[in-house]
């Protein structure tokens, strides 16, 4: 089990008006930069287990605490988390490194930002690495709305956004019982009870599955969400649809190389027409759930490496 002691010492680095807390490892091969990005509600340190890996692959490996989150900036303004924050966010890293574009490999929301970091700024991305969220084409109607409709005002990107400051009072006031009930595997697709998944689990006493991770480990993010609360990192579902807007002149076809790994288990749906949006995708499964880098850790860096060979990265 990996121990907390051995993730990289952080660096504070001002990009784009705010802060990061960067975490980096393999300096040493300046020249191959890999960025991982984590999702929600997660931390660099969700990449405790590729990083290892990628330095001896080679890479030069940068880790940040995205806005929101951890010892990052966490700005007051909803707005401040739009896709064209988060993005501006990436390309000021890279620039602090003086690198004109890198590797990307995003989690969940991590994916996401990736997706449309590369339509906004498609020269700063050298391929794409995807776990569980697959790209999001438009459509006629903005995601939430779209959500809303098929799923219901309970569903939590729905929640989110039409009860501002409601969730976030109950994840901030039961942190480790949220975190706790949330990161586990083996979790049986059950009938979602009703109101809000997240606050479900933030009010539960019990939770399905098998945890993923020890209890020091569950720890860093537990501390790191009192630092931080959890409004900054919500505050991301609450600009879907203002995303939504910005991203409408964007050519809508990603170009890179892209690996796309989903868990065979994960209650997040994939995107049948992804092809057509990411042409040059490689789609890989692994037997597990959404949290593929804790279920899964050697078969998800075998997956990873083996792609970064194939496309000479």
């Amino acid at each position: 089990m990996f121990h907390p002691s051995d993730f990289p010492e952080p660096t504070m680095v001002p990009v784009n008006g705010i802060e990061l807390e960067v975490f980096e490892a393999g300096a040493e091969h300046a020249g191959r930069p890999i960025v991982l990005l984590h999702g929600w509600p997660e931390h660099a340190f969700s990449w405790r287990h590729q990083i290892p890996a990628l330095v001896e692959a080679g890479y030069h490996v940068i880790v940040p605490n995205q806005r929101g989150y951890g010892n990052s900036s966490v700005p007051a303004d909803v707005g401040a988390y739009d896709i064209e924050h988060l993005a501006g966010d990436l390309v000021g890293l890279l620039d602090h490194y003086g690198y004109d574009d890198a590797t990307f490999i995003g989690h969940d929301w991590g994916a996401m930002v990736v997706w449309w970091m590369t339509l906004l700024h498609p020269q700063r991305v050298k391929q794409i690495v995807a776990l569980s969220m697959a790209y999001m084409d438009r459509g006629d109607q903005p995601w939430v709305e779209a959500m809303e409709q098929m799923l219901g005002s309970d569903f939590y990107f729905v929640d989110f956004n039409r009860r501002p400051g409601v969730a976030d009072a109950v994840l901030d006031d039961n942190p480790s019982r949220f975190l706790g009930n949330l990161f586990r595997q083996n979790v049986p697709l059950a009938p979602p009870e009703p109101g809000n998944a997240m606050v479900n689990l933030a009010t539960s006493d019990t939770a399905p599955g098998d945890p993923i991770m020890s209890d020091d480990e569950l720890d860093v993010f537990v501390r790191a969400f009192e630092t931080s609360g959890f409004g900054g990192g919500i505050n991301w579902y609450r600009n879907v649809d203002r995303n939504w807007h910005l991203l409408a002149d964007a050519d809508p076809i990603i170009r890179q190389p892209a690996l796309m790994i989903t868990g065979t288990r994960d209650m997040v749906a994939g995107n049948p027409r992804l092809t057509e949006f990411v042409p040059h995708v490689t789609e890989a499964a692994l037997d597990c759930g959404h949290w593929i880098m804790d279920e899964q850790p050697d078969a998800t860096n075998h997956l990873i490496l083996t792609w970064l060979t194939s496309t000479n990265a």
